[in-house]
């Protein structure tokens, strides 16, 4: 068996990685090509969606270079991507919009109009509120672009609008797999189908939505263009996929339940493991998505950019403070934090600088609160780093009130923030999980490619070979005698929340 070898790509944010994997679970190569985000004015983030593309092909023929793997050696490819953003796709399945990103924040008044029109039935069919996903984007094109919405024949996202120009397919053939389906505003995610109550309330031809798919389930195969692009061979295989997120928690073998991940990427992903789902009425602020493995599924909440603040801090702060000449590495801004005791009256950072997405405050802006001139960039650096739990064990509050008894075993850590050591620390005694560090770097891609496994038959199941694949290192356990401190600290964390939210009304 492990003479084939499968890929999975990840169209992410910061850009797209691809990696070749024996299906043994090793990892023979792996190449990233940075995105290009496009901000033309304000709230605007866009992509152009055959650069993600180009971007795809270079990566895998990058990881086919690297290895020296013929690529008649690919059993099967699995895409994952961005989850929340759209693009409309013609007749020919060639796009006819950009990429509008999960971060453009341009349609924030059609997240009002949705809840008003049918916000409980939206959450009650789908899992998640109305907020910057799907629903409330495909309003605005809707509304605000009406010649280019005329000429949309489905909507689709990154990774599957990649898939589709692989295998060559057109709009009538157009995807979306159940991962993604909390985010789509129309769909009954238990059934895993379009809604015809909730498209009709808000006017919108179903003909526009594309039909559904398990992530496993082979969509086409790689057409002889493409397959010169990328290296591959024609008619190599290609899976469904998955949402990123999905394909993150799989990588981190939350296959199970009780099982938490964070994915510490450009958002910050806090999400538990469940047998059930459950829609948070009350709080409207966990979402609750299928899971790649079938039958499970992931109740979660994110920090809009929450990672991406991180290199903000790093570039527009502390680049002007004492750390060193010029922009601080993050180690050293680390090594700074660290030094730091948790203190009662440390300043408190809300994270949000792009609006608060669980639940959906889109006017909600960042902040420091408390400081004084005892603070240091040291302080305010930790405060960036702790705002993510604090957010986090707000989550984990109504998580334990919307499934009653539930255990938490353990909160495994995926994505790039998962090397700082000060943030995991920070994690576990804030929320008093046990933190555990995955030891491969490859994240999502590894995810999609046990998907693209399963998908061809090389796999019996996906908990197998998560159990084969992922290896663990830690576990960091929770100081408990700082859980006081830290409850207190969510406390406070929320009042500073409550009192921005009104600053942040528009007049």
């Amino acid at each position: 068996m492990t003479d084939r070898t499968l890929i999975g790509v990840d169209v992410g944010t910061q850009g797209t990685k691809a990696a070749l994997f024996r299906t043994d679970g090793e990892c023979l190569a792996a190449a990233f090509h940075l995105s290009r985000l496009h901000r033309p004015g304000a709230g605007i983030v866009e992509e152009d969606p055959e650069h993600q593309v180009a971007a795809v092909c270079r990566a895998i023929r990058e990881c086919l270079g690297k290895s020296r793997v013929a690529g008649s050696s690919v059993a099967g490819v699995g895409i994952d991507g961005q989850m929340a953003g759209i693009l409309g796709v013609g007749a020919d399945g060639h796009n006819v919009t950009p990429y509008d990103s999960w971060l453009d924040t341009r349609c924030a008044p059609y997240i009002t109009l949705m809840a008003g029109v049918a916000g409980p039935e939206v959450l009650r069919k789908t899992g998640n509120a109305p907020s910057f996903n799907h629903g409330p984007k495909i309003l605005w094109w809707m509304h605000e672009r009406r010649r280019v919405f005329r000429s949309i024949r489905a909507f689709v996202q990154p990774g599957g609008y990649a898939a589709m120009r692989l295998c060559g397919l057109e709009a009538s053939k157009a995807f979306v797999d159940k991962t993604y389906l909390h985010f789509s505003g129309f769909a009954d995610n238990r059934k895993g189908c379009w809604d015809e109550e909730l498209c009709r309330a808000f006017g919108l031809d179903q003909a526009k939505l594309p039909r559904i798919v398990n992530p496993q389930a082979i969509i086409g195969e790689i057409i002889p263009s493409m397959a010169r692009r990328c290296g591959l061979r024609a008619g190599t295989p290609v899976v469904a996929g998955c949402g990123d997120t999905a394909a993150s928690f799989l990588a981190c073998g939350a296959t199970r339940e009780g099982v938490c991940v964070d994915v510490a990427g450009t958002a910050s992903v806090f999400a538990a493991t469940t047998g059930e789902f459950r829609a948070d009425y009350k709080h409207l602020t966990l979402g609750c998505g299928r899971a790649a493995t079938p039958g499970l599924w992931h109740p979660y909440a994110y920090i809009n950019g929450g990672g991406m603040n991180l290199e903000w801090f790093r570039r527009q702060i502390a680049a002007c403070g004492p750390v060193n000449s010029g922009r601080p590495s993050f180690a050293a801004l680390d090594r700074l934090a660290s030094r730091l005791v948790p203190a009662a009256d440390d300043p408190i950072f809300v994270p949000h600088l792009a609006g608060r997405v669980s639940p959906s405050w889109p006017d909600l802006r960042g902040a420091w609160a408390g400081l004084d001139w005892s603070h240091t960039i040291a302080h305010l650096y930790r405060a960036v780093l702790e705002a993510v739990a604090l957010e986090y064990g707000i989550y984990r509050r109504i998580l334990l009130e919307l499934y009653g008894g539930m255990k938490l075993t353990e909160i495994r850590i995926t994505g790039g923030g998962q090397k700082s050591s000060v943030w995991n620390r920070i994690k576990a005694d804030v929320l008093q999980i046990p933190v555990v560090q995955i030891a491969r770097g490859e994240g999502a891609p590894a995810g999609s490619a046990m998907l693209a496994g399963f998908g061809v038959g090389l796999f019996k199941s996906l908990p197998a070979v998560a159990g084969q694949w992922v290896r663990k290192t830690g576990p960091i356990r929770p100081a408990k005698a700082l859980a006081v401190h830290y409850s207190r600290r969510i406390r406070r964390y929320e009042a500073v929340l409550d009192r921005l939210k009104e600053l942040g009304r528009p007049v």
